[in-house]
């Protein structure tokens, strides 16, 4: 079976018909920017999964940052000789960073895991894992077996949209219904708020 890996653009296109995804689009050309700041900027290419380590990612806050940051991606492409798809552009979203993501295990078939996302995930190893699919009964349960469940219960006057975050865990979990070749799906992050949820980084593998 051959192996295909959707990169970031390609990723989020797919989840579109499941879950809310941040506006997006692929530009090589300064002048096909349509999104108005503030917004995010990120080299697409398979050569750069890790978009972060290479200073891929970044944030721009004014029109005046738009054109130096745009140029210095691809300078950094060119560079490291790269081939690129293009760069995204992407509406910047405030709220937390959670990871959603989907595994095929060999015992359980596709299982879902949960947990706070972001660059730390690895480090602070804390999420929930479920059988494929799951209700809003065991989305739950999984907010409610992180360690750091309290930021959905408005830690520090934070408040986040627990109704979204619940029924984004839930479509997720039925991907593999109609995907059954999915092998696995990364959401990472998942930025959720007070009035919204949104994908803005992902990576699917299908075999």
């Amino acid at each position: 079976m051959k192996k295909e890996v959707f990169n970031g653009y390609k990723s989020e296109k797919f989840l579109r018909k499941f879950i809310p995804v941040s506006k997006n689009q692929l530009v090589r050309r300064l002048r096909k920017i349509k999104i108005k700041p503030p917004l995010v900027l990120k080299i697409i290419s398979k050569d750069a999964l890790h978009k972060s380590d290479i200073n891929g990612v970044r944030i721009i806050k004014t029109e005046a940052e738009l054109e130096k940051n745009f140029l210095e991606l691809l300078a950094i492409s060119r560079r490291r000789k790269l081939k690129l798809d293009g760069i995204m552009v992407q509406e910047f979203y405030e709220g937390e960073q959670l990871i959603i993501g989907i595994k095929k295990d060999p015992t359980f078939n596709h299982v879902i895991l949960f947990g706070l996302g972001g660059i730390f995930t690895e480090v602070l190893e804390d999420f929930s894992i479920r059988k494929c699919p799951i209700n809003k009964e065991d989305a739950q349960e999984m907010i409610d077996e992180l360690k750091a469940k309290k930021i959905f219960y408005g830690f520090r006057g934070k408040k986040l949209n627990l109704e979204v975050l619940k029924k984004t865990l839930v479509n997720v979990s039925k991907i593999p219904l109609k995907h059954k070749n999915i092998q696995e799906l990364d959401i990472n992050p998942f930025i959720l708020n007070d009035k919204e949820g949104r994908v803005v980084d992902a990576r699917i593998v299908f075999y």
